[in-house]
């Protein structure tokens, strides 16, 4: 599945983006800010994550720009299932941070969300990322109330996430269901 939008062309990772996602996942501002029980050490561990099978609902996409000749890879942003809620995930390295391309593919993301059936997606960020803050309130997405503890590798411990929710068709243009079904239709 491929995405692209103004600026952006959002596509699967590829095995020769491995090194350059390693070097992008371990600046530190991405490091303190990703999720995860452990970051990839090696770019054979990437390629190995690359491999794994995803679900055609659930995509994860490498965010690039356009650069002399092919594409800089700046970001990565993906949906994945986290109990029986569908969340989206986003990072952006830090030299491409302040210039809306965030906002821009979870703009893009959240749409696609919508044309495979979901009615609602949820999103988090660590309670200090006050940018990340910002691009879920920017695109749609509303506190919930409710925070969660998150492992983050780079932090080496748990972190309060505040916990976010998008009706995909309200906020995108979306109809008049309550989505009373749960997160995606029956297609």
């Amino acid at each position: 599945m491929f995405i692209r939008t103004e600026r952006l062309f959002l596509r699967p990772g590829w095995p020769e983006d491995s090194e350059e996602v390693l070097t992008l996942l371990h600046e530190e501002e991405v490091a303190r800010n990703v999720p995860a029980a452990s970051l990839p050490t090696s770019a054979r561990e990437v390629r190995e994550a690359l491999q794994e099978p995803r679900g055609k609902l659930m995509p994860y996409f490498f965010i690039t720009i356009p650069a002399g000749r092919g594409t800089k890879l700046v970001g990565c942003i993906w949906l994945f299932k986290e109990g029986p809620d569908t969340e989206l995930f986003c990072w952006i390295g830090k030299d491409y941070r302040g210039r809306g391309y965030a906002t821009e593919a979870v703009r893009a993301v959240v749409t696609q969300a919508r044309a495979l059936g979901y009615r609602r997606i949820l999103a988090s960020h660590f309670a200090d990322n006050k940018g990340a803050a910002q691009v879920l309130k920017e695109v749609g997405f509303e506190p919930t109330g409710e925070t969660r503890k998150r492992f983050c590798a780079g932090r080496g411990g748990d972190v309060t996430s505040v916990i976010y929710v998008a009706d995909c068709r309200a906020s995108f243009g979306g109809g008049d269901d309550d989505g009373s079904e749960g997160d995606r239709q029956a297609a």
